[in-house]
């Protein structure tokens, strides 16, 4: 999953989301977009949702696990979990390249096409071309510091865009809890 990068952050009762906003045509390498939001709120504004992958494909799966969170009443858990059943036993929905992250006040959730709900031991989750190098500066920086979860998420996020061609410094932040 290429193309972009979203990280969540949970410290002191606050969980915050932030994506960059690239949007590259990876056939011939070219930056289609810089300001694509790919962070949002969904549920009442109580559930924070960010995606990675094939946009029209993460678009379907977010709406889908709208309509889960509908069904059972705002249950991030339940949801995730009967997506994911949803997602891998569904013929066309098996082909999705997407990854997602789904956050409320209590859960973080990294939800994958392959049937995987994952709740991550440390508070933080990050998909997508440059997650990898914002979970390793959001785990540096909550050890290091006491920055509040938003800013890590920014500052994380910035620090990929330095490194990762797919990711930008165009960043969005949403936030729950306080």
């Amino acid at each position: 999953m290429r193309q972009t990068t979203i990280i969540a952050v949970k410290r002191d009762g606050r969980v915050a989301m932030a994506g960059d906003g690239q949007v590259t045509n990876d056939a011939d390498k070219t930056i289609m977009k810089k300001g694509a939001v790919k962070v949002r709120r969904v549920y009442r504004d109580q559930v924070l949702t960010g995606f990675a992958g094939a946009t029209a494909d993460a678009i379907t799966l977010r709406e889908r696990f709208e309509g889960k969170l509908e069904q059972y009443g705002g249950d991030l858990l339940r949801a995730a979990v009967e997506l994911a059943k949803e997602w891998r036993g569904d013929r066309a929905l098996r082909h999705l390249q997407a990854l997602m992250i789904a956050a409320d006040r209590q859960k973080l959730l990294v939800l994958s096409g392959a049937g995987d709900v994952i709740e991550p031991d440390d508070g933080v989750a990050a998909i997508g071309s440059g997650g990898a190098y914002a979970l390793a500066a959001a785990r540096a920086l909550l050890r290091h510091t006491d920055l509040a979860a938003g800013d890590i998420a920014r500052e994380a996020l910035s620090l990929a865009a330095e490194i990762c061609i797919y990711t930008n410094d165009h960043i969005t932040v949403e936030e729950l809890g306080g």
